[in-house]
């Protein structure tokens, strides 16, 4: 491939993919809106728990899940290498816990469906989830361990994968809006906000939720992805406060970080592309992290945030191929961007070099709303 892969999109998707090719030998150029990594990527909390979120009818999109934490270590090195920097890569464990009886069925629920597809999972009572993580609230009605599940300093991460793609001789332009794609099957190219067509080899959607914004697609090649609103509190660890382990209560999560970061969120909310911080949404999050963590009341707060979530029709990615000739998609994560991210990086590579779709990209094809809609037609 002569001409450059163009990615529309620097987040931990977009760079991931990016780092993935010109490893391999594809040149590769990363165009961003803003700077690089301080999206939705920056916005996340880094918990790496196929284990902890798996719902009751997303099988297949688990099983992605836990495929890509499989290959979380060793991509992690890799950047780690790359960039000469740590990313934080983390295996202590998650702990799902219920702090009062109504909790504790649905919990007890949950663990049971765990069980029954075969994960990692131990049934704990309050005293023993404390034994574990001294700093969960002392009278927890119940608690479930997911050893497996693990997480990274998403932060770290981004500015790692920045590096290591410009070090692998990517070329990445920030501060450069994409207008439009302009798919075709000789010279594929995008269009800059300044009128600037760039024509590459071939085109990858990864702008998260400004994908759909994207000029130049037919409906049926548009990706369906809305921002889904998450508020969000960061609190600095102060000792003797040294929370160890993920923690997930009903209604907040804490994800401690190793340079004392403690990341809690985080709301669910559709309101388009809004990203005010509420009081109402800071006071759920507070409320419902100090019913697990009770040790958060003392610690120092020095960040808020709103970010966006990209979100399908059906919550699971959109992977692969378009209609749109050499437009590729990598978009639409939802919940599981940083945990999808090795996954998505070496599938999609693979794609681009090969032309082949593999097994695990499969289910989730970017034509599978437009092929559905069809069916039904159809029929």
């Amino acid at each position: 491939m002569d001409r450059d892969v163009l990615i529309v999109g620097g987040g931990t998707i977009g760079l991931s993919i990016g780092f993935e090719l010109v490893r391999q030998g594809t040149p590769v150029t990363v165009f961003e809106r803003d700077q690089a990594g301080r999206g939705t990527s920056y916005q996340a909390a880094g918990m790496l728990a196929p284990d902890a979120e798996i719902e009751f009818e997303e099988r297949e999109l688990y099983d992605l899940n836990r495929e890509s934490l499989r290959r979380w270590p060793d991509f992690a090195q890799c950047v780690e290498t790359a960039s000469g920097q740590s990313v934080d890569y983390r295996n202590e464990g998650t702990l799902i816990v219920a702090d009062d009886r109504d909790a504790a069925e649905a919990l007890e629920r949950l663990y049971t469906f765990q069980r029954g597809q075969g994960l990692n999972v131990e049934w704990l009572t309050g005293e023993e989830a404390k034994e574990i993580e001294p700093f969960v609230a002392p009278r927890l009605s119940a608690a479930v361990y997911a050893p497996s599940d693990h997480q990274v300093d998403n932060r770290r991460l981004i500015d790692a994968l920045r590096v290591a793609f410009e070090a692998e001789g990517g070329t990445l332009h920030e501060d450069t809006p994409i207008d439009a794609v302009v798919p075709d099957a000789e010279a594929p190219a995008v269009r800059t906000a300044n009128g600037e067509r760039v024509v590459g080899g071939r085109i990858v959607v990864a702008a998260g939720v400004w994908s759909r914004e994207l000029d130049g697609l037919t409906p049926d090649a548009t990706p369906p992805v809305r921002p889904v609103k998450g508020q969000m509190i960061q609190m600095r660890r102060k000792r003797p406060f040294d929370l160890q382990h993920v923690v997930r209560g009903p209604e907040a999560y804490l994800a401690p970080k190793s340079n004392g970061r403690i990341v809690m969120g985080a709301t669910s909310e559709e309101r388009g592309f809004d990203t005010t911080v509420t009081a109402g949404g800071l006071y759920d999050l507070l409320e419902g992290g100090w019913e697990v963590v009770p040790g958060i009341r003392d610690l120092p707060v020095d960040e808020t945030w709103a970010g966006l979530r990209p979100a399908t029709r059906d919550h699971a990615p959109l992977l692969g191929k378009t209609t749109a000739p050499d437009v590729v998609m990598a978009t639409g994560h939802y919940r599981h961007g940083i945990l999808l991210t090795p996954i998505t990086a070496e599938e999609i590579a693979r794609l681009i070099r090969t032309g082949e779709t593999s097994d695990w990209l499969q289910p989730f094809s970017p034509r599978r709303f437009s092929e559905a809609g069809s069916t039904t037609h159809s029929a």
